[in-house]
């Protein structure tokens, strides 16, 4: 009789290149990943292609799971992102490749470069870990994600409002923590 494996011992066998714990991972987890995004979406066509970007990503090693969290929380992130993106459309990336060509020949402060010069008397790491995981996650996808507030509800499966006062309240203990 075969011992099953738990979640995170097939992550990290899966990690070392192990296909069989892979496999197996695929099977636990693809058919309640496409039962979960074809809930955000009704083209079965798309969302079967984001479920096998997302188990490649984590094949790959470009996703990267921290051992504290729950492995289905952490597929569904990897995919309900990775849905956004395919929505989107190339469309949307291509107006953003464009805009960034254009703004990358400026002499301007990058938008990094100037919250870097003004944080210069705080501790942003430090302000930032101090911040529960619901505002940090906010921030992770609105800021650093750059996802509409309505968008980082569906990937955090929060309601809209709950993401804009998370928000707010993160800039608030940001402000705060760096004065």
């Amino acid at each position: 009789m075969r011992e099953t494996r738990s979640d995170g011992e097939l992550l990290r066998a899966a990690a070392d290149g192990d296909r069989r714990a892979f496999e197996e991972l695929y099977r636990r987890y693809a058919p309640w990943l496409t039962a979960r995004l074809r809930g955000r979406c009704a083209d079965a066509g798309v969302v079967d292609d984001v479920v096998q970007e997302t188990f490649l990503a984590v094949w790959r090693g470009t996703a990267r799971y921290r051992e504290d969290g729950d492995v289905a929380g952490w597929l569904w992130r990897i995919g309900s992102r990775r849905l956004i993106d395919a929505l989107r459309g190339d469309g949307a990336r291509g107006r953003l490749r464009q805009a960034l060509a254009r703004l990358r020949h400026r002499d301007e402060a990058s938008a990094e470069e100037r919250v870097l010069a003004g944080v210069e008397h705080g501790d942003l790491a430090g302000a930032l870990v101090r911040l529960s995981p619901e505002l940090r996650a906010v921030l992770q996808a609105t800021v650093i994600d750059g996802l509409t507030t309505r968008e980082a509800a569906v990937l955090l499966g929060i309601p809209p409002g709950t993401v804009k006062t998370r928000a707010l309240r993160a800039r608030k203990q940001l402000r705060e923590a760096l004065a």
